[in-house]
C-alpha cells in the first residue's frame, strides 16, 4: 500500500553532478548549483533552464509565489 503524500517532494541525497540538467547535460558546480555545508543549492540559472517551478520553495526560484511566471 502506498504511503500518504506529505505534499513535499523528496530529493535523493545523491551526488548532484550525476543528475542531468534540463538540456540532458551534466550539472556544473558553480553554474547550476553550489554547496553550502551539507546542502546543494540550485541557482536561478538552473531553475530558468528547468522551465517550471517544482514547488519546493527553492532559495533561488525565479517563480516566487508559485505562479509559474518569471518574476522580474
Amino acid at each position: 500500500m502506498p504511503e500518504p503524500s506529505t505534499g513535499h517532494k523528496s530529493v535523493p541525497a545523491a551526488d548532484p553532478a550525476s543528475p542531468q540538467a534540463p538540456e540532458n547535460r551534466p550539472l556544473v558546480e558553480g553554474e547550476d548549483f553550489y554547496r553550502e555545508g551539507p546542502y546543494v543549492v540550485f541557482t536561478a540559472a538552473y531553475h530558468l533552464r528547468r522551465g517550471t517551478c517544482c514547488g519546493s520553495g527553492c532559495r533561488h526560484c525565479p517563480w516566487r509565489g508559485g505562479s509559474g511566471a518569471v518574476s522580474g
